[in-house]
């Protein structure tokens, strides 16, 4: 495992690794567990649960023990995956036989042969909440330093994912001017108008359809400009 003195030059060029290859959030996520597996001294399994509008999904999966205990707090809508996501708070399990919280959750866990968890708040984006997960097989499997370890990582993880998002955002508002420039301009062209008459009718076809001037470019876009 990493030491700590060597643990933030590390997380640093991680994440920037991640910032700089990962265009989408989901390939984001993926890369950061597999990391976070590696960088956590006793960690097995990890997964990432995300919380948002009351549905709870785990879009990235390390392990087939880890899946499972995300599978059953969706089951049950309860556990410390959400709760860490949803309160912001580290929480772990040292011993999941003895653990008193969550008990329906923590005695179906434990069944499947989990004994310890440690679970860290990834963000908190409006409604949607995250969590970092990381799952073992031995009672009493993190320390003190692996959970410090861990709380490093997804504050660094959380800064790039923040980074990725607002690259993904970027991207498809840059991508939306382009159609509606490409709509605008075939419509120019077809009805003789100039730019700012060409951008009111697109304006008006959005009103009265009821849907997003975007997605009127799109259709015109699409159509070509024959239609």
């Amino acid at each position: 495992m990493t030491g700590l003195a060597d643990f933030g030059a590390q997380m640093t060029r991680i994440a920037g690794e991640m910032r700089a290859q990962s265009d989408d959030t989901e390939a984001f996520l993926r890369s950061m567990t597999r990391y976070a597996v590696d960088a956590v001294d006793q960690a097995e399994f990890a997964t990432v649960t995300l919380v948002a509008n009351g549905q709870i999904e785990t879009p990235v999966i390390v392990g087939d023990l880890g899946g499972e205990a995300d599978r059953l707090q969706q089951e049950l809508g309860e556990g410390p995956c959400v709760r860490a996501a949803v309160d912001d708070v580290t929480i772990w399990i040292d011993d999941m036989t003895a653990e008193t919280r969550w008990p329906r959750f923590t005695e179906r866990a434990a069944a499947l042969g989990l004994r310890s968890m440690a679970c860290f708040c990834l963000y908190i984006d409006g409604d949607g909440f995250g969590a970092l997960n990381l799952h073992s097989t031995r009672p009493y499997a993190f320390t003190e330093e692996s959970r410090t370890i861990g709380e490093l990582f997804a504050a660094h993880a959380a800064t790039a994912f923040a980074a990725v998002k607002e690259k993904q955002q970027l991207h498809a508002a840059l991508h939306t001017r382009d159609v509606i420039g490409q709509a605008k301009g075939m419509i120019m062209e077809r009805y003789k108008l100039d730019a700012t008459a060409a951008f009111a009718l697109l304006a008006r076809l959005s009103q009265d359809a009821n849907i997003k001037l975007a997605e009127v470019a799109a259709q015109i876009v699409e159509a070509g400009p024959e239609a």
